[in-house]
Formats: structure tokens, C-alpha cells, sequence
């Protein structure tokens, strides 16, 4: 229904339309000229950020405080060395988290869980046991109930693990990830993040598989380093910071563009007449109503200990940014899922909604969610920071050379793991990758592997500390990074990190991390047991290293790449160098079950074959599940709202040339004849571009029989989707979008991108 802003600024539904009465599109405009903006309630002059930060989260100084010290040992332990915890301190626990939670005004806990979705899950039980004999409240919280939970599993994503009618699953505690409580303005609930596995103990989730990545490293790099003389080390993990893009337009536009509300994008919209090509938007001046937002989502996340360090306006209008401080990978998980369930809510309090979705307006730049990945040791240390002398740094340089094999070897895989729908329409353009796979590893580095593989002692480019001089006396020269920044890269090394720059903002990071953790380690293991030979043969260590780095540089070499990733050229040599181009989410998928992905990932005990198989066929149904919502919406749109509003005006042009004529004899009207005859062109593109759209799908059952893994009958029916429905969806939008540019502006329906993206 058309929207208003009523006394107090607030949205409220409107009768039903009459005469004379806006379009909703026009009730929106309204709705956003009268909104009073919300100010923020942050007020840090009265409660520091270091006083607020983490007070939701039952972390190591609340855990110190109120466990015994054997118990607290025990979970710290557990923490920092990967130990098993002792079950029978799970009562212990339970007590001192459930007297936590009550003094802070929780009344419920519940298991917290990523399934096979980009969203998490939660079952809320009450901490009420009974009323007592004397009718008051008994209030408990075991260690069975911590360890353990039994959610209904059978309305959950499978891909053919188990039956529907199969009900039983399980969640079981991660004591890796602090539980924490979600605060909102009905109350605080006690969240746990768990695990979630099927009644067969089959893996449900994306938390597990990522857990288990992160054991599967461990141990290979703790080997490597030993091997290295590192016997220090005790554990290794993996680190990542994401950052995440994403848009905000104003509750009143959403509410009016059902195909953003159900999609997450705009089906239809022409180009704004100013998109972002001034290049004025990225990092300029954060408006007064975008900055109370940013300020009230912050302080929500400072409370659950979310690490949020930088925001900033991104490249695309009305698109932003917000990056942590690295943490280890299965945090950094939690806390990206907690960043953007909060920054949902957050923006609707503020009159606003958030958008996710990596293409939601065509045209500008999509989001993505740079994957900043490295790895640390157990004192911190940052296993792929170069030093400044890399060419002698030997454990560096075998660390890099295993992730270059690893990138190389699985670089099909690595492309799988980023692929849906709503990444299809990002890849490879606006600052996001293409669908190729390579390494950029900056001019310093490149000097470093070309020395090595050419067996050079010296790099002929090496270079000492460059100064950037500005030409003006008052101002201090700026010591320059050995490398530029490669913005087309997919996998770009920065300094100390790997930025994987392919995710899509709306996904979860679990699963690219599981696979990139996995690849790395079984790279890791091949460095491991060929410098083990080398050394059995006689060779001293380092010797040996600086050989297989060579060795292993040199045949690992072709997914190394520093230039313009978008170009043509690139995409040539990429073709010569043999790496897979996988275009989309339907030519990317079958590489998870390959013969090579399953004995990879079999091998490390981070999924079994069913588990991978099953993941297959969600991601498979998931994407036909989109692409057939998008085109369910793209022909109700069409038909019922921009289609009337098509014909409306062609009836006015239509009788205003027939009156015309009927009081002007004579008068020459080819100009407005030939407007008209525009218009009824476009008008009968459209219905026969809806016309293509909704002839039967009688043609989905006669693909090529699918890849032969997982359910096959699933995998034609996304090539369909692929190749016969995303296009005429496409033909019908081309049509809608020229008629937009034809059609009184004042009764077409939809609100259009240049008021989306500029008013807010």
C-alpha cells in the first residue's frame, strides 16, 4: 500500500488509493521529505568505548571472574591449545554463564547456529524450570543443556543427508566462540554459538566443516614449523578480517519496490542520469543520518565485542563499508554474521534499510566481502608477514609458495566457493574480480619468486625505502609501500595478507575459509613431507627449502598475475596458462565434486562425501530457488504495475493527438505520432518479452543429464535457469527500462534509482 510519514515521522499504512490520489512511488517521495532523521543515542563523553566494549560477552575477564581457577584454566586451554574440554565442568559453566545472562536481564538462551544458509538460527528456551512448591520461579541452566541442544532438523537445508520426515538433529557447544547476549529493545536473550549436526552425525552446518579446516591447519603448519626448526610453536590458526559493503536506501523506497523487499535487488530501473562516475562519493563526507546509523550499529557491536575499526563511504552512491580488526577465522565468522544481523536492525530504527545483496542497482557498484586472510602462531606472530628481508626469510617463503600450490591446484574449487546467484551479477567488473583465479603478489614479491625460480642470490629489482616527496617545504615525505595495491585481483597479497576479494556481501565466510583453510594445509603437508625427503637424501634445511621453493614457484607459477585482471588480454593469457574460467554459480558448482575437491577434503576430515555432496545440492537448489523467485517477480511486476502505467500514458499521448487533430484541421502531428509509435514499439517489446518469460518450463527436463554427482536432476534444472530464464528475465527488464525513460515521470510506479541512491 502507498506509504506517509505521519505526526512523529514514522511510516503509516495509507487507505486505499483513489482518485486523484499518488502512485506509492510518489507516497514514498513524500514519506522521505517529511522523515525527521533519528539522532543517534552514542554519547562517548559519557560511556568510553573501552567501558561498553565486550560487556555483552561472557569472555575470559567474565569467565576469571566468575569460574574456579581449574575450570577457567581448563577453558583457557581449551581456547589457546585446541584441548578437549572436560564435560563434567559444563555444569559449572552453565551456572556461572545462566547467572551472568539473568543479571543483565536475559530471561532465555538459545543455541546459536549457522545452517547450510547464508543466515544463523535460533531456538529461544526459558530459563524457567517449574513455579516450586511455594510458587515461585525456579531458574536453571545444566551443562547437559549447554553442551547439548535438539533443534527440529527437518526444515532445515540438507541436500539429501537426511529425510524431511527425519525430525532429530542435534547442536552441541563451541567453547571457541563466546557465547554472548542479543540485546534489542524487547529484551536480552543468552545466545551460544554451537555446532549442528543430523541424528547420523552428519555436519548441518557451516561452523563445523570450518572448525574442522582450522584443526586440518593446524596441524600441518605446526609440522612445517618444526620441520623449519620452529619448535616453539605449539598452534597455528588462521585469521581473517572481512570487510563489508553494503547499501542503504530509506524504509519508504523499500517498502514501495516489492522486487528489493523479496529479492534483495532491483529487477527493474533504468540508469540514474548520474551514477558514480564524478567519483564523489567514495570516502567523502558521511551524511548527518548515514553517521547515526554507523554510530548506533557500532556501539551495538562494541558491546558483543565485534572489533569494527573503520566505515566509510564506498564507491557506489548510497553504498558503504565497514571493516574489523582481524580476529581468528571462526570468530571473525560469528562476528561478521552478528555485524550484519545488527546493522539490519539498526537501519530500520533509523528509518533506513540495509542491503546486502552484491548487485541490488544495476549500473553502479555491487558489495563484495573482502576476505583478508593469514595465518598466526600461538604468540601472535603473523606467519606471512615478509620482513624486510623476504629473500632470506624461510619460513615466509615456504608459507607463501604452499599457498600459491594451493591457489594453483584448487583454483576451480577456491571459484566454487563464491559462487551463487547474487554474485553472478558482480564478478568481474566495478572493482570486483573476474571469475579467474590468480595471485597478485606485487612488485617486491615478484622480484623475490623470479629470483628464486631463476636460482638468483639477489633480486635484479630489489629496492631500498622510497620516499613520496610532495614539492612543498612544510610537508614531510611519506615512506612508500614496496607495492601498490592490485584493486582487479581475486586473490591479492597486501603486505602481510592474502585479500580474497571474490566473496559476495551477502554471504557467509564459513564456507570459502573451510576451503581455503583445507587447500592450504594439504599444500602445507606436500612442502612438509618433500623437505622431510630432501633432508633424509642429505640436504642441510635450508637448502633444501630454497630448492623446493624454486621447484615449486616454477611449476606453480601460472596463477601469478600483477596486471589489469578486467582485460581482454589477461583473459587470453589466462586461457593459454590453462586456469579455469567458470563464468557463473552453474559452471562453478560441479568443481565441489570433483573427484580431486572430495579426496582433498575427505582426506583432512573436514566434510565426508555425503556432507560435500549435500552441500552441492543445496547450493544447486538454492540458486534455482533464487533465480525462480527473481523470475516469479520480474513477471508480476512487469504485468501488474509498470505495464498499466505503460499503457495509462500511451491512452493519454493516444488521445491527446486524436483531440488535437479534432480542434486543429490540418495540423502536423508527425512528431508526436512518431512519440507515439515509440512508445507502442516498447510497450509491445515488453509483452513479448512477458510473453517468452512465461511459456511453460516444459524444456528444463531436456538438459545435458548433469555432471553425474549429486542430484542431477537439480543441476539441469539450474542450467535452465542459466541459460534460457536469466536471459528473457534480462529482455523484459531492457524493455521495462526504456519504457521508464518514455513514461510520465508523475504515474510511473516504482521509485527510481536516482532518488533511491541520492535521498536518504
Amino acid at each position: 500500500m502507498p506509504v506517509r510519514v505521519d505526526s512523529e515521522g514514522k511510516l503509516a499504512s495509507m487507505r486505499s488509493r483513489g482518485q486523484g490520489q499518488a502512485s506509492a512511488r510518489q507516497e514514498a517521495l513524500q514519506a522521505v521529505r517529511g522523515r525527521e532523521p533519528v539522532r543517534s543515542g552514542v554519547d562517548y563523553t559519557v560511556t568510553p568505548v573501552s567501558e561498553i566494549f565486550g560487556v555483552n560477552v561472557f569472555n575470559r575477564h567474565v569467565m576469571r571472574t566468575l569460574l574456579p581457577k581449574n575450570v577457567y584454566k581448563a577453558l583457557v586451554r581449551c581456547l589457546d591449545h585446541g584441548e578437549q574440554l572436560d564435560p563434567a565442568m559444563a555444569d559449572i559453566v552453565a551456572n556461572a554463564m545462566k547467572d551472568w545472562a539473568l543479571a543483565r536481564g536475559a530471561t532465555h538462551f538459545t543455541h546459536w547456529f549457522h545452517p547450510m544458509s547464508e543466515a544463523t538460527a535460533e531456538k529461544h528456551d526459558s530459563f524457567l524450570v517449574s513455579g516450586g512448591h511455594e510458587g515461585g520461579a525456579i531458574l536453571e541452566f545444566s551443562g547437559k543443556l549447554l553442551i547439548q541442544g535438539e533443534p527440529d532438523a527437518s526444515s532445515f537445508p540438507s541436500g539429501g543427508i537426511r529425510s524431511t520426515f527425519e525430525a532429530r538433529g542435534y547442536t552441541g557447544w563451541d567453547p571457541t566462540s563466546p557465547a554472548f547476549l542479543m540485546e534489542s529493545t524487547n529484551g536480552k536473550t543468552l545466545c551460544i554459538p554451537t555446532v549442528f549436526c543430523s541424528y547420523s552425525g552428519h555436519a548441518l552446518d557451516k561452523k563445523t566443516p570450518l572448525l574442522r579446516s582450522l584443526d586440518a591447519l593446524n596441524r600441518s603448519a605446526v609440522r612445517l614449523l618444526h620441520t623449519l626448526g620452529n619448535k616453539a610453536v605449539k598452534r597455528v590458526i588462521s585469521t581473517v578480517g572481512p570487510e563489508q559493503e553494503y547499501f542503504l536506501i530509506d524504509e519508504a523506497f523499500y517498502l514501495a519496490r516489492p522486487d528489493i523487499i523479496n529479492c534483495g535487488r532491483a529487477l527493474f530501473g533504468a540508469r540514474p542520469p548520474k551514477g558514480q562516475e564524478m567519483e564523489d562519493h567514495y570516502w567523502g563526507s558521511i551524511k548527518e543520518r548515514v553517521l547515526a546509523f554507523m554510530m548506533d550499529a557500532e556501539s551495538e557491536l562494541y558491546k558483543l565485542g565485534v572489533p569494527v575499526k573503520t566505515r566509510h563511504n564506498e564507491v557506489a552512491p548510497a553504498q558503504f563499508e565497514v571493516a574489523p580488526v582481524f580476529e581468528q577465522s571462526n570468530i571473525a565468522c560469528d562476528h561478521n554474521l552478528l555485524l550484519m544481523e545488527v546493522f539490519r536492525k539498526t537501519a530500520q530504527k533509523h528509518g533506513l534499510r540495509c542491503l546486502f545483496h552484491e548487485k541490488p542497482f544495476s549500473g553502479v557498484n555491487g558489495s563484495g566481502k573482502h576476505n583478508n586472510w593469514s595465518m598466526a602462531d600461538d604468540e601472535g606472530n603473523n606467519l606471512l608477514e615478509p620482513g624486510s628481508t623476504p629473500l632470506e626469510n624461510t619460513q615466509f617463503l615456504v608459507l607463501l609458495t604452499a599457498v600459491c600450490r594451493a591457489v594453483n591446484k584448487h583454483a576451480g574449487l577456491l571459484r566454487a566457493g563464491i559462487a551463487h546467484a547474487g554474485n553472478d551479477h558482480r564478478l568481474g567488473a566495478n572493482e570486483a574480480p573476474p571469475a579467474i583465479m590468480s595471485i597478485y603478489l606485487g612488485d617486491q614479491l615478484t622480484a623475490v619468486v623470479d629470483a628464486l625460480i631463476a636460482g638468483q642470490k639477489e633480486m635484479k629489482s630489489a629496492h631500498g625505502k622510497v620516499n613520496l616527496k610532495f614539492g612543498v617545504s612544510t610537508l614531510p615525505d611519506l615512506p612508500r609501500d614496496d607495492s601498490d595495491r592490485n584493486r582487479t585481483s581475486p586473490f591479492a597479497f597486501t603486505g602481510n595478507k592474502f585479500e580474497f576479494r571474490a566473496l559476495g556481501s551477502s554471504q557467509s565466510i564459513a564456507f570459502p575459509n573451510t576451503l581455503l583453510n583445507t587447500m592450504v594445509a594439504e599444500s602445507i603437508d606436500y612442502m612438509t613431507d618433500a623437505l622431510e625427503d630432501l633432508v633424509k637424501g642429505g640436504m642441510e634445511i635450508n637448502a633444501a627449502a630454497e630448492k623446493l621453493v624454486r621447484e615449486t614457484l616454477k611449476e606453480n607459477q601460472r596463477i601469478l598475475f600483477n596486471g589489469d585482471n578486467y582485460s581482454a588480454e589477461w583473459h587470453d593469457e589466462a586461457a593459454r596458462r590453462g586456469l579455469p574460467n567458470l563464468h557463473n554459480t552453474v559452471e562453478a558448482l560441479p568443481e565441489i565434486v570433483k573427484d580431486d575437491a572430495k579426496e582433498l577434503l575427505v582426506k583432512y576430515g573436514v566434510l565426508s562425501e555425503d556432507e560435500l555432496v549435500g552441500r552441492y545440492n543445496v547450493f544447486v537448489a538454492q540458486f534455482c530457488k533464487t533465480v525462480n523467485i527473481e523470475w516469479l517477480l520480474t513477471k508480476s511486476i512487469a504485468r501488474t504495475m509498470i505495464l498499466p502505467a505503460a499503457l495509462e500514458y500511451q491512452s493519454r499521448v493516444a488521445s491527446t493527438i486524436v483531440q488535437t487533430k479534432s480542434a486543429l484541421t490540418g495540423i502536423n502531428l508527425s512528431v508526436e505520432e512518431n512519440m507515439l509509435r515509440d512508445l507502442t514499439e516498447k510497450i509491445s517489446e515488453l509483452l513479448l518479452a512477458l510473453e517468452r518469460l512465461e511459456q511453460p518450463m516444459n524444456n528444463a527436463g531436456n538438459g545435458n543429464g548433469g555432471h553425474g554427482h549429486g542430484d542431477s536432476e537439480s543441476y539441469v534444472m539450474a542450467k535452465f535457469y542459466q541459460d534460457e530464464v536469466i536471459p528473457a528475465m534480462q529482455a523484459v527488464r531492457d524493455a521495462a527500462d526504456e519504457l521508464e525513460v518514455l513514461v510520465d515521470d508523475s504515474i510511473w510506479p516504482l521509485p527510481k534509482f536516482r532518488e533511491m541512491l541520492y535521498i536518504y
